[in-house]
């Protein structure tokens, strides 16, 4: 059995009432655990101690590191629904990350003893955890193999496809996302320029694969946006 098949089931858990619950059971809103932050607000910083989770109700959400030299590295852009912060229930002290409200941005927060509880009491929640952790690490694996093997236009048409796959939505035959994120954001995904970016959506517009704007991207063929991917790695 496949890693999809095995685990389809995780697909379809509802967290959202067990990791943000609206109400306690006396119907009283819990307001400790919702946290808001306006756009441009960090939430943690690096070296900062780690001892909560957060899922986020509103917005989008940054992370990214900083080199050396202080450059900043993006390592992921989250939306509605997802977690982050995970790292302190598995021993992190203090951050490696930032964490950053790229909109105004809600939240709801849970410290590492509330986020073990939860996870001995119901086993739906040890499973979510278990599949964002091992996601997460498939992921930068994957990352990590894009930038070693593939070139640069490759990273970032596959980045769109990705992108348009996991967060937009279908409308007929094609894909939208909304709040297209910027081309200097899409550079710092996909360890490219934004000049390399900019170029890349543009020929890819004039061949009537996708348009965008800042408020969305639109693929017209998801097919072909792959086919892309494929012709130049094997070019």
């Amino acid at each position: 059995m496949s890693e999809t098949q095995s685990l389809w089931y995780l697909e379809n858990i509802d967290v959202t009432n067990m990791l943000c619950p609206k109400k306690q059971a006396a119907g009283h809103v819990e307001k400790h655990l919702h946290r808001r932050f306006k756009k441009g607000e960090y939430i943690y910083l690096p070296d900062e101690h780690s001892d909560k989770m957060y899922f986020l109700t509103e917005g989008r959400v940054k992370i990214g590191t900083y080199s050396s030299s202080g450059k900043e590295i993006t390592k992921a852009i989250l939306g509605v629904g997802e977690v982050f912060g995970e790292m302190a229930i598995i021993g992190e002290g203090k951050r490696r990350d930032f964490a950053y409200a790229m909109d105004d941005a809600e939240m709801c927060v849970l410290t590492v003893s509330d986020m073990k509880a939860l996870m001995r009491d119901n086993s739906k929640i040890s499973m979510f955890m278990v599949k964002l952790l091992g996601d997460r690490t498939r992921r930068m694996e994957k990352r990590l193999e894009s930038l070693v093997f593939k070139d640069s236009r490759t990273r970032i048409v596959e980045f769109l496809h990705n992108l348009a796959m996991e967060k937009g939505r279908r409308i007929g035959y094609e894909r939208e996302v909304r709040n297209f994120i910027t081309h200097q954001e899409i550079a710092n995904l996909t360890a490219t320029s934004r000049q390399t970016v900019t170029t890349v959506l543009n020929e890819l517009r004039n061949k009537n694969i996708l348009i965008f704007n800042r408020r969305r991207m639109l693929v017209r063929d998801m097919d072909l946006l792959a086919k892309e991917a494929i012709m130049e790695a094997s070019a």
